[in-house]
């Protein structure tokens, strides 16, 4: 079952580097259509710099990559900790859960972006990961290790 449990963090790991290419390959274009590219950057320049600059559809595809770097760590952290001592069938479907819905959240934040709909798909992520580090929680703080035996 460990590999179960760790197959969605894989496919997630991909997903964030799809994203990676994704936004790249939109915001590179755009760049050099307004002159810019990376050979015309200026020094120390950060992706943040590009807002207000390029079209916000352009940049809607940074904003996921980055959103997919932040809460997406507490998932790998709480997926490893429930695989290496022992997952239920219910984790990973909840590990399952989390990784398409941040796939939906981020095609629907990179073509569409309305934020009702985007925060829904958050909240529900969310409650995903909040049942895998529930489950963390349990078996890390209330398994009897025989310390006190």
């Amino acid at each position: 079952m460990q590999a179960e449990m760790l197959a969605p963090a894989a496919v997630l790991i991909a997903w964030s580097l799809i994203m990676l290419v994704w936004m790249g390959s939109a915001r590179l274009p755009a760049m050099k259509r307004m002159g810019g590219g990376l050979a015309n950057s200026k020094a120390g320049g950060r992706g943040q710099d590009l807002e207000g600059v390029l079209d916000d559809r352009i940049n809607w595809k940074s904003h996921n990559y980055t959103h997919l770097m932040e809460q997406p760590t507490l998932f790998y952290a709480a997926s490893l900790i429930v695989a290496l001592l022992g997952p239920a069938t219910g984790d990973v479907w909840a590990a399952w859960a989390y990784v398409v819905l941040r796939i939906v959240h981020s095609l629907w934040q990179s073509l569409v972006n309305t934020v009702p709909l985007r925060f829904l798909l958050f909240m529900a992520s969310t409650a995903a990961l909040a049942w895998l580090t529930g489950r963390a929680l349990v078996l890390t703080l209330f398994t009897d290790t025989g310390v006190l035996a």
